[in-house]
């Protein structure tokens, strides 16, 4: 049985962790690398930087600060951000991140995930999805989930997969920073459908959130930020509720 992961996600923007709701009000948390540094000491399974204004802004990734937040931890560690070509990737995978995940750049060319794939391995290429509600379905939004692009985010989950993806970060706009729980009824379609991992995103507020993900949502990950951050949810005591609740851990 392939044990299930918890990982941290650090946004970022001009250098600092950031918080906000629905991608929007984003206050200051900490400095990135001290808090991947107490991620990694503290029992997380991995661990996910997102420049979060890189694509909007059109610049490229702070890849000082990637070098030291990959010199500070001893668990995978994912990159996202900025991420437009196969040298941005080569830049990021140099400065010490075990994955690069694309979200804006692979809509605006999707040949870009099976070429990351060819140059450095699928286990290297993280799909992320900024997905919102639309009616029955759920649109993929880009540019820091500013731009509808229209995409079904289902379809887009599997056309990546066959491009080339490793794995899938679904980030959920609407639960967002709410606290209300995961978007349950996205990651179970997603889960089903695609064969590689899918890491939930967007909602966590209580340990009941995690579990539901992974036994209702199908999820292989879940992904939090607020929670870990404000400590209102200690990953270690995380990890053995969702083990006595019949959910394999690496504890």
């Amino acid at each position: 049985m392939i044990t299930k992961r918890i990982i941290p996600c650090l946004d970022v923007d001009k250098g600092r962790v950031v918080k906000g709701k629905k991608f929007q009000g984003l206050e200051d948390v900490s400095d990135p690398v001290a808090l991947a540094r107490y991620y990694s000491d503290c029992g997380a399974d991995e661990l996910v930087f997102y420049d979060i204004t890189a694509s909007n802004e059109a610049r490229d990734i702070f890849v000082t600060i990637v070098e030291k937040t990959a010199y500070e931890v001893y668990i995978p560690f994912t990159v996202g951000g900025g991420i437009r070509t196969i040298e941005d990737f080569n830049k990021v995978l140099r400065a010490g991140a075990d994955k690069v995940s694309v979200n804006s750049a692979a809509v605006a060319n999707p040949e870009l995930l099976t070429e990351a794939a060819l140059k450095f391995g699928c286990q290297c290429v993280v799909l992320s999805i900024d997905a919102k509600k639309h009616g029955d379905s759920w649109n993929v939004y880009i540019n820091g989930g500013r731009v509808d692009t229209g995409i079904d985010a289902v379809e887009w989950a599997l056309r990546g997969e066959k491009l080339g993806a490793g794995e899938l970060v679904l980030n959920s706009i609407d639960a967002d920073g709410i606290k209300n729980g995961y978007d349950i009824a996205l990651n179970r379609i997603v889960s089903e459908n695609v064969r590689i991992p899918v890491i939930a995103s967007g909602g966590a507020g209580k340990k009941e959130d995690f579990l539901e993900v992974f036994k209702e949502g199908k999820a292989d990950a879940a992904l939090a930020a607020s929670v870990f951050h404000f400590g209102e949810i200690a990953i270690n005591d995380l990890k053995k509720y969702l083990q006595e609740n019949d959910i394999d851990m690496r504890i």
